[in-house]
């Protein structure tokens, strides 16, 4: 199925169920993150490079709802800011551009880029230790995770560079003052990472809310824990020696629930 008009001899040599695939991937994320009320009405973004493209991504249309978001109506723009094909006519976020194209422009191992603003996420991104090496799902963080100091609104091009710079080779950074930034290998590591972020930031929340006094694993747990997790996040994404079956459980859900999001 061709879904960007006018396109077909514009994304390498990978075939139109690639980009299908990746079109629908894309949408049921969008779609799972306002199941999980983690979206921000119009604000926020997830992009995806394009299969066989170095310079062209897909990108939300600007004014849609993440529950309203289809196959379909993804926009492709290029690095320059460029709409290549923008089904709906509404343009996208210059803000979401401004992140996503430095992300893509300068790291050719990310397939995809997920922004948030949830409230768990932006109050730990307040606090001045980030997040914490609390519970398990955070622990898969220790020692990699990125900090990007807050510059205001993403609108100013210059700020590329140095995001980029403070992203460095790591695939999750926190925007100091402003929210989560998760990448991945593909639609599915990128969303995985982000849902395991989030429940991270709530956990910490709700744990220093209790007043309590906070149990730290020693730095050779933490560190065991990530590389447990970068073994099997692996396994699915350069050796594809296991089946994805979580993402597989997400798309039925979004099947369930969110339905219309692969037209």
């Amino acid at each position: 199925m061709q879904l960007v008009s006018g396109q077909a001899g514009q994304v390498g040599d990978k075939s139109d169920e690639a980009l299908w695939r990746l079109r629908r991937d894309l949408a049921a994320a969008y779609r799972l993150l306002a199941h999980f009320g983690m979206d921000d009405i119009i604000y926020t973004h997830i992009s995806a490079r394009l299969p066989g493209r170095h310079d062209r991504f897909l990108l939300n249309a600007y004014g849609q709802r993440f529950d309203e978001v289809t196959a379909s109506s993804l926009v492709t723009v290029d690095l320059d800011g460029e709409v290549v094909d923008d089904p709906l006519g509404l343009g996208i976020n210059p803000a979401g551009f401004t992140i996503h194209s430095a992300v893509h422009a300068a790291r050719p191992d990310i397939v995809c880029v997920l922004h948030t603003h949830t409230t768990s996420g932006v109050a730990v991104a307040c606090q001045s230790d980030g997040l914490l090496p609390l519970n398990q799902w955070a622990l898969q963080f220790h020692d990699r995770l990125a900090y990007h100091d807050y510059e205001g609104i993403a609108l100013d091009h210059d700020e590329r560079q140095r995001l980029v710079a403070d992203l460095g080779e790591k695939y999750v950074m926190v925007l100091r003052n402003h929210g989560m930034l998760t990448c991945g290998r593909s639609v599915s590591e990128a969303f995985k990472l982000m849902y395991n972020l989030e429940r991270s930031c709530r956990a910490q929340l709700a744990a220093q809310a209790s007043g309590a006094e906070l149990v730290l694993p020693p730095p050779e747990i933490r560190e065991k824990t990530a590389r447990q997790y970068e073994r099997f996040y692996d396994k699915l994404e350069v050796e594809g020696s296991v089946e994805d079956s979580e993402w597989a459980a997400l798309l039925r859900l979004a099947d369930t629930h969110c339905p219309g999001y692969a037209n």
